[in-house]
């Protein structure tokens, strides 16, 4: 645990964001909708839901932005680090990997059914925490070792190798060029090489790595762009214009290779960390150009502490505790009850990670 340090609060607050996203808005508009049945709450939760296969919803920008985040954060974390010899190569490398294996070992008690001690149910490789381990330690590795210059091929050469894998390399039984689901080299590697234990569903991880790695370090150039030694107003410019490009340009190759955010294809990798940077950009123009702040603190306290609301709100039934605890309300909002208890549930969540914030308590991994 670390006590708080000056941190960028728009950072902190779009993390919030993002966290509010996973931890109670899905479920909320999913329950809501099953009590109105409305045109508008099928909407919503439609949004807070993924698409079949093609398409984009709403939902689909969140663990992008998780990952994006992280690297965001690897310019602020390690720059003054690394110019000062505060810390030698020897002892980042042990930090990274440690944090490398924490995080995948989350990632197994989040979805890798690791506390279930049942080998039949065991995923090796299915979450967003393993997703950003593997892109926190190329990223971080390609800050320390590679120059700005080197650092864009590689992100450039990431998006290029998973296209050309995805389109040109055979599958065997199905041939070359399918993006579809269960017929795509992504699935087929995944099930080649994890066997029974891979995610059991179209989400692939293994090559997919690509784009988790690209995505990270879209990030990361999003955080050097907030932090270059220049005018806030030209920074903010730079990062409008650095989003728009990416969003663009993912845009125009969606044409020809489509993003599915199942399989992380180069083009979902393009255009949602175009959106991420648009975000960033809009919460850094806000909070910390115009100071506007009276609002963004219920988020900080969330994404102050992010990796433990995840991890929470993933093995703790915070909903069942609150319909202990509000189960007499039932009569009264009867079909849009377990939305009260989705609710309820977030504050329960949203009271521990305060009591950390008003301690100054950050836990790190």
């Amino acid at each position: 645990m670390v006590k708080q340090k000056d941190r960028l609060d728009s950072i902190d607050a779009l993390r919030g964001f993002d966290m509010l996203m996973i931890i109670v808005a899905d479920q909320f508009f999913y329950y809501l909708d099953a009590g109105a049945g409305t045109n508008f709450t099928g909407f919503l939760a439609n949004q807070f839901s993924h698409p079949e296969w093609y398409g984009f919803h709403f939902y689909d920008i969140i663990m992008p932005l998780f990952l994006f985040l992280v690297g965001v954060v690897i310019p602020f974390s390690l720059e003054s680090r690394l110019k000062s010899g505060e810390l030698s190569h020897k002892t980042l490398y042990i930090h990274i990997l440690r944090r490398f294996f924490i995080l995948f070992i989350l990632g197994w008690v989040v979805q890798g059914n690791l506390l279930a001690f049942d080998l039949g149910s065991f995923k090796i490789f299915s979450n967003t925490l393993q997703a950003i381990a593997i892109g926190y330690v190329f990223s971080t590795m390609a800050y320390m070792h590679l120059s700005k210059g080197k650092r864009y091929v590689f992100f450039v050469a990431c998006l290029v190798i998973y296209i050309i894998l995805l389109e040109f390399v055979f599958v065997p039984g199905y041939g070359k060029g399918f993006i579809e689901p269960d017929k795509n080299l992504a699935i087929y590697m995944d099930r080649l090489i994890f066997g029974r234990f891979d995610d059991g569903f179209q989400y692939t991880w293994l090559l997919s790595s690509f784009g988790f790695i690209a995505t990270t370090l879209s990030g990361l150039f999003a955080g050097e762009f907030v932090k270059q030694n220049i005018k806030v107003e030209k920074r903010l410019k730079n990062l409008i214009v650095y989003g728009g490009l990416l969003l663009i340009t993912g845009l125009i190759l969606n044409l020809i290779h489509p993003f599915v955010k199942k399989i992380w294809t180069s083009t979902f990798v393009l255009v949602t960390s175009g959106i991420c940077s648009l975000a960033l950009a809009l919460f850094f123009w806000i909070i910390d150009i115009k100071k506007q702040k009276g609002w963004i603190f219920p988020l900080k306290v969330i994404g102050s502490n992010a990796i433990v609301a995840y991890v929470l709100s993933h093995i703790i039934n915070f909903s069942g505790i609150a319909d202990q605890l509000l189960f007499g309300l039932k009569q009264f909002f009867e079909d849009y009850y377990e939305s009260v208890t989705v609710l309820g549930g977030f504050a329960i969540l949203y009271a521990l990670l305060w009591y950390l914030y008003k301690n100054n308590t950050l836990i790190k991994i």
